[in-house]
Order: C-alpha cells, then sequence, then structure tokens
C-alpha cells in the first residue's frame, strides 16, 4: 500500500479500538467489513469500507485499512475522525498492547497524526473529506494537498525532467555559443575585406606626382579637360535624335518604292494585279531584293546628311572653346 501514490492528505485526531466480539473496554461487535479484528484495521465515521492508506507520527509510520465505523460521538464537532487499532496505536506512541485489558500503556488516547490515502476502497462510504457518522457536517480542514515528497514517481518524475530539459539546453547554449563565434569571424573576415578594399582604392599621392595630398592636377588642367567633353555630351542626344530621323525615313521610302516596284512588275506579268503577300516566301524575297536596290542611295543621303551635322557640332565646340580661352 505505501508504494503508492496517496490520493488524499490531511491531518486528523486519532484514537484506538479493538473490537473482536468480547465486549471488554467498550467493545461492540465484530468489525462492519466482517473482516476480523486485527493489527491495520481502521474505522471511520464515513470513508469507503476498504480504503487503504498509512498514518505517520513523531517519524514512525504504520499501514491501515479501513474496516469499520467510528468514532461515534467523539467525531461529532470534527473531533476525532480515525480509530486505529490498539496494536498500531501502541507501536506509533512506543507504548505496549495489553491483551487483557485492550489497552495501550501509558495513558494515551489521542494522538494528532497525518493520514495518507492511497487507495479508496469500493465499498460502502463516501471518499473526500471525512465527517461524522451523523453527517452533520463535512470536515474539510481535515484535507490538505498532498507533500511533493509523498509522491514517489512525482520525484524522480521532476528530477528527470530537469535533467532532461538541462541536457536539453546544453545543446542549444552551445549551438549559440558557436553562432555567436562565427558571427563574430564573420564580422572580423568582412572588416578587414573592407579595410582592404579601402587601401586600394585610396589614391597614392606618389602616383598622381604631387605631394602626398592628392591634387597633382591643377584646377585649370582639369577645365580644359572637360570643356569639350561637355560641350559635346551636351549634343550628343540631339544628334542622335536626329542621325535617327535622318535613317529611319530614308529606309521607310526605299521600302515603299521597293514595295510599288514589286506591285508594277506583277501587273506587267500575265495579267495579274496584286503582288505577292508579305507572309509568301516569293513576296518577302522580292521585296527585300527591292530594297536592297534603292538602299544605296537612300544610305548615302542619310551619311551625307549626319555628316553635315557632325561638323557643324565641331564647329559649335571649336568657336566655344576658342571664346572661352580669350576670355582667361
Amino acid at each position: 500500500m505505501s508504494s503508492e501514490n496517496p490520493v488524499q492528505y490531511g491531518n486528523v485526531k486519532a484514537s484506538y479500538f479493538w473490537d473482536d466480539g468480547s465486549g471488554i473496554n467498550g467493545d461492540t461487535g465484530a468489525p462492519a467489513s466482517g473482516e476480523p479484528m486485527q493489527e491495520g484495521l481502521a474505522a471511520s465515521p464515513s470513508w469507503p469500507l476498504g480504503t487503504e492508506g498509512y498514518v505517520e507520527y513523531n517519524g514512525k509510520k504504520a499501514e491501515f485499512f479501513i474496516g469499520d465505523r467510528g468514532p461515534g460521538d467523539p467525531a461529532e464537532g470534527c473531533n476525532v475522525l480515525l480509530d486505529l487499532d490498539g496494536k498500531t496505536f501502541a507501536k506509533l506512541t512506543g507504548e505496549s498492547w495489553n491483551d487483557d485489558s485492550y489497552t495501550v500503556t501509558g495513558g494515551q488516547g489521542h494522538i494528532d497524526v497525518e493520514y495518507y490515502i492511497t487507495e479508496w476502497g469500493d465499498g460502502a462510504g463516501t471518499p473526500g473529506a471525512p465527517q461524522p457518522m451523523s453527517g452533520s457536517e463535512v470536515c474539510d480542514d481535515a484535507v490538505s494537498p498532498v507533500p511533493a515528497s509523498a509522491k514517489k514517481d512525482g520525484g524522480e518524475d521532476k528530477k528527470k525532467s530537469e535533467g532532461d530539459q538541462g541536457q536539453k539546453q546544453q545543446p542549444k547554449d552551445d549551438a549559440k555559443d558557436e553562432s555567436a563565434e562565427q558571427s563574430a569571424d564573420e564580422g572580423s573576415g568582412t572588416g578587414k575585406g573592407e579595410d582592404s578594399e579601402q587601401q586600394q582604392a585610396a589614391p597614392s599621392g606618389k602616383d598622381d606626382g604631387g605631394d602626398g595630398s592628392g591634387q597633382g592636377l591643377t584646377a585649370e588642367t582639369a577645365a580644359n579637360d572637360t570643356s569639350g567633353i561637355a560641350l559635346a555630351g551636351d549634343d550628343l542626344p540631339m544628334a542622335a535624335g536626329l542621325l535617327t530621323l535622318a535613317i529611319v525615313p530614308a529606309l521607310l521610302v526605299a521600302f515603299l518604292f521597293g514595295r510599288r516596284r514589286a506591285a508594277t512588275d506583277y501587273a506587267t506579268e500575265g495579267g495579274r494585279h496584286r503582288a505577292d503577300s508579305l507572309l509568301t516566301a516569293e513576296g518577302l524575297r522580292e521585296t527585300v531584293q527591292s530594297v536592297r536596290d534603292r538602299l544605296p542611295s537612300s544610305w548615302s543621303e542619310a551619311t551625307s546628311s549626319a555628316n553635315a551635322y557632325w561638323t557643324r557640332v565641331a564647329d559649335r565646340i571649336r568657336d566655344r572653346r576658342t571664346g572661352s580661352q580669350g576670355g582667361e
């Protein structure tokens, strides 16, 4: 019985009895459960018959099972709520049991004990807080939470759970440490790489031919070198646009004339009045050939226009540069 986890715990005042039908010392007859009077048989005013558990008193422990009813009047007012057999009572108090008088030496008739219910019986009675046989009240104060130390498996399971959590936490901590070290290494490598790139990108005073200040070129030289580029750059979008406007119409005109010529040729051959569609191989081939025949003249005109434009642009750049130098 004592190896099982308690289902209820509390503190009650206990007395003792020994009912074997002898009539000695207030004997009221054989136990109500039908079990013979014996060591370990206890009486409760309300708990089910067959209930098992144990009591503790002054560091001593004794098992019991409920096999009878009692105490009677002493249980009123939630006073005495458990009757232990005389022999068990004597062992808990360190006294002796007298088989002739059915009494315990020392004259002590009541003790305050801690009780632990390990299993409720299936006999008549009510589980839970004890109550007098009259049912006048329920003694809730006689029930307390089960101590963790009384749970046989609870302590071991708790230790095991804590150990498992510690083992799980340790790999996590190791992983965090490794991750932190790796991040630190990567950060260090990145910093070194950036410093190296900055050192490589930094200009050297010796290479510039200066005094180490990085100003080897004079302002005048830089201005002269960039003036022509700036002037030409301003005109580049306009030049590209004009060149496109010159070439595209030429190609379009050549294409239209090529189609017109092809249509005329088809109209004079064999009474046909429509040229082949561009979707056919023959029509596409003839149109391309016609455009190729007329393209040189159109291309020459476009090239001539472009050359004339770029000549004007070069003249403007030259004039601006000459004017700028004269102003200086």
